[in-house]
């Protein structure tokens, strides 16, 4: 049985391959660590996966598409109010809300908190030891009924219209069309042929922000708010959004535009604004729509129609009615002889039957 055994045993170390039995190296590991690029971070949430920083274009704050934000316009501020309203439809909805809506609120509040204090002192036990028997009194219902109906249509009136201007857009000077992903914003300017996405800009010492990411300063904006590629829209002008998304359900929110549109996947809505005032104004996405939510900011920046040709342009796109800019026209590729043609086509194949060998083994 002991021969056996032995029998065996130096069976099973003929068969075993010659690598396995070979003494793995110290120094080979190292060398191939060595030799192995550096790891590059999942992309999705860099600017530009193709272009490191050498060869993305040079920022100028303040110029066209890079301007400076004015604090406390079109960004948070602290304040417990509606942030400041640069569209006549902002403008209409904020004095209707911090005017007539808030006092009617204001007044009913009251009244119901003195009625209630009032009925609590007036009907209460020590005073009132046999309570009354009154199950109904006609004159105080009708009025209980009347008063809330009139205050809501004194209320609905206001608000239908305004909502009505909201979806009755005058003829679009500039459309864009909006695209909601997971997590970031794409934006076509299909009558002036531009196309981009929009990344949030990420902080200096964030350990998640990508070699070819450049880092937010405050010329951008405010932290989780500022973004590589904003929108540009002329001042004074309509502006139409047509927003979709291609994955879940996103929300294209500006508070200082009083515009929030939600992004559904497969319908596309439409929503206007006009902006009467130059600057830079932020928003976000407003809707649930995954574990980065919260980190798909919107940039807007609004300027004089001459610099908004000049942003067109550098964009490579042309103005809405203009013929586009030609296209220049692709050299002939270099003809190779006949006879360096086989070499170069075994050259090709060569790597691929050594893969199809190594894939065999």
């Amino acid at each position: 049985m002991r021969l056996i055994g032995w029998a065996i045993a130096l069976a099973a170390a003929g068969l075993t391959p010659a690598a396995a039995q070979t003494p793995p190296s110290t120094t080979a590991p190292t060398t191939a660590a060595a030799a192995e690029p550096a790891v590059t971070p999942p992309a999705g949430t860099a600017q530009d996966a193709a272009k490191p920083d050498a060869a993305q274009p040079a920022i100028v704050p303040g110029s066209v598409g890079h301007m400076i934000p004015t604090p406390g316009i079109g960004e948070p501020d602290g304040r417990k109010g509606i942030q400041y309203q640069v569209t006549p439809l902002g403008e209409r909805a904020a004095r209707f809300h911090n005017g007539p809506l808030m006092w009617v609120a204001v007044l009913i509040s009251v009244f119901v908190l003195g009625l209630l204090l009032w009925t609590m002192f007036r009907y209460r036990r020590s005073r009132n030891p046999v309570p009354s028997r009154n199950s109904h009194n006609t004159l105080i219902e009708v009025i209980w009924t009347v008063v809330p109906v009139v205050i809501l249509v004194a209320i609905a009136v206001p608000s239908i219209t305004l909502l009505a201007a909201q979806y009755n857009p005058p003829p679009a000077d500039v459309t864009i069309k909006v695209t909601g992903h997971q997590w970031y914003w794409s934006y076509e300017y299909p009558d002036n042929g531009v196309t981009f996405d929009s990344y949030m800009l990420k902080e200096a010492n964030d350990p998640t922000r990508q070699a070819n990411q450049r880092a937010r300063t405050d010329d951008d904006g405010p932290p989780l708010l500022a973004v590589d590629e904003r929108i540009v829209i002329p001042e004074g002008k309509v502006v139409k959004f047509l927003v979709t998304a291609d994955d879940v359900i996103h929300s294209f929110a500006v508070p200082a535009f009083w515009i929030k549109q939600d992004a559904n996947p497969g319908q596309v809505h439409e929503t206007w604004v006009k902006v009467d005032r130059a600057g830079v104004y932020f928003g976000q996405c407003s809707e649930l729509c995954g574990a980065r939510h919260g980190f798909m900011p919107i940039g807007v920046e609004v300027v004089p129609q001459a610099q908004f040709a000049q942003w067109v342009a550098s964009k490579g796109g042309h103005l809405k009615g203009a013929a586009p800019p030609a296209t220049p026209a692709a050299a002939p590729a270099a003809t190779t002889p006949a006879a360096a043609q086989p070499q170069a086509t075994a050259a090709i194949e060569q790597p691929a039957t050594n893969q199809a060998a190594t894939a065999q083994n």
